[in-house]
């Protein structure tokens, strides 16, 4: 198992930050795909159960802007354990004053500081990444990353609440997440290493501020990126947003529901798309290093996630109560939600040298606002257009993140201009490119992200 994951790009001494980036999210996920049906079943309407997860979107955000700079400032694992430290002091809170108070400002409030948390968390690892890992091996390592994180958020995160909740209720389901996070922290602080380099030392506060701000400055100077940014956004509209809508949709008769599931069937439906994740995560992260980064993501990414946006309104609507047909619709959005794993790799390489910590930032900026983006869609479009409105809205935004990729086409290494794979010498090694250095070597001094070959862009 170890060499294979070596194989991946995975080096041993990431190994168990890994597993504790799974087993601390597998306690972030517990309430995400009952959430929104638990608030409205406490006398709340679908708006503000909505609005709910909007703003702890949003929160979760400006987690993940902060993230990648701050870890490379005051150390990656510092910040995960802060990030840590304060998710489980806000749940504790929310679960214990918040829920039992049923007054919905300091609800909204304690869970939307709480978003803060888990991006701190999970997205400074990617800069551990970055600094340990070959630019040639890291879409395949970030697509086994998205399996750890898939792993916890999706698949326990999802089908062990399936089976707590009908024993326990809903209230005290929420109560379990607390083991898996304390036990992720504890691994997060004895077994992931420190930062290769640490760019904060020596920084005045103002030069430290400067280097924040650029997680946010480089999409306005850097429009490839801006655009690399506005696709991740789109990714994963269906992952936060569908756990919004579809409990109501499929589990309850609100706003036109067809309540034709119980919870703990949807439950167990929609973790099918995580399942599918643990492979196709590190599948399309092999894939794309070896066939090409942007194609898939357009095809198997953008294009099959527009048919699995309105396959999961349509099949119950032809269907009816019909289980099978709603897992292939979640495997077709398991699928799609993966091939995106080379985006952070093309971000880097966009920003240029010395520029890819703030092209870190702007990458796990994106991925924070897609879980106030999924949502908000929602919050906004459910009581104008209903349950059917939403589902076209997020098909039409794929269609535009598929025309946008029309706009990135990165220097791959083994790959030239054109996109095409560099046939292999007789030797079995690849021509040199001149346009393009060598990138089997992590370079850090350029702030420890490990491009060499940023140069050629």
């Amino acid at each position: 198992m170890i060499r294979l994951l070596e194989r991946l790009g995975v080096p041993r001494v990431l190994m168990l930050g890994f597993l504790a980036v799974a087993i601390f999210m597998t306690g972030d996920g517990f309430e995400l795909t009952f959430l929104s049906k638990f608030m409205v079943d406490q006398g709340f309407t679908s708006s503000q159960a909505s609005l709910l997860v909007t703003v702890y979107g949003l929160f979760a955000a400006a987690g993940g802007w902060s993230a990648g700079m701050l870890a490379e400032m005051f150390g990656a694992r510092r910040v995960m354990m802060f990030g840590a430290c304060w998710w489980i002091g806000i749940h504790l809170l929310f679960l214990g004053v918040a829920i039992p108070s049923r007054i919905y400002p300091l609800i909204l409030g304690l869970y939307a500081l709480r978003g803060i948390g888990y991006p701190l968390f999970i997205y400074s690892f990617v800069v551990l990444m970055a600094q340990h890992i070959s630019p040639s091996r890291l879409a395949s390592a970030t697509g086994f990353f998205w399996t750890c994180f898939s792993l916890g958020i999706g698949v326990f995160g999802a089908y062990l609440p399936s089976f707590i909740m009908p024993v326990f209720g809903e209230y005290r389901t929420f109560w379990f997440a607390l083991p898996f996070s304390i036990v992720g922290t504890i691994m997060c602080l004895l077994f992931v290493p420190k930062n290769k380099v640490v760019k904060g030392e020596g920084l005045s506060r103002k030069e430290q501020l400067k280097e924040l701000a650029e997680g946010a400055t480089i999409l306005v100077t850097n429009r490839k990126i801006l655009i690399c940014a506005i696709i991740r956004i789109i990714n994963n509209l269906l992952l936060y947003g569908f756990p919004v809508i579809m409990p109501l949709y499929l589990c309850t008769t609100h706003n036109g529901g067809i309540n034709i599931f119980k919870t703990e069937e949807w439950m167990r439906i929609w973790g099918f798309v995580f399942v599918v994740t643990l492979i196709f995560n590190t599948f399309w992260g092999w894939f794309m290093d070896r066939f090409g980064w942007v194609w898939p993501m357009r095809w198997f990414g953008c294009a099959v996630l527009a048919v699995g946006s309105v396959a999961f309104y349509y099949i119950p609507q032809w269907f009816g109560a019909n289980a099978l047909m709603m897992i292939v619709a979640s495997i077709i959005v398991g699928i799609g939600t993966c091939a995106f794993s080379s985006l952070p790799t093309i971000m880097t390489l966009y920003a240029g040298e010395g520029k890819q910590g703030a092209a870190l930032s702007a990458y796990n900026l994106a991925a924070g606002l897609t879980t106030f983006a999924g949502p908000g869609v929602a919050t906004i479009l459910l009581p104008v257009i209903g349950y059917g409105g939403v589902c076209w809205t997020y098909a039409a935004l794929y269609v535009l993140a598929f025309v946008l990729t029309l706009f990135i086409r990165p220097r791959q290494p083994g790959f030239d201009e054109h996109g095409h794979r560099i046939a292999k010498a007789k030797n079995g090694t690849a021509p040199q490119d001149d346009a393009v250095p060598a990138v089997n070597t992590v370079s850090e001094e350029s702030i420890g992200v490990g491009v060499a070959a940023a140069e050629a862009v």
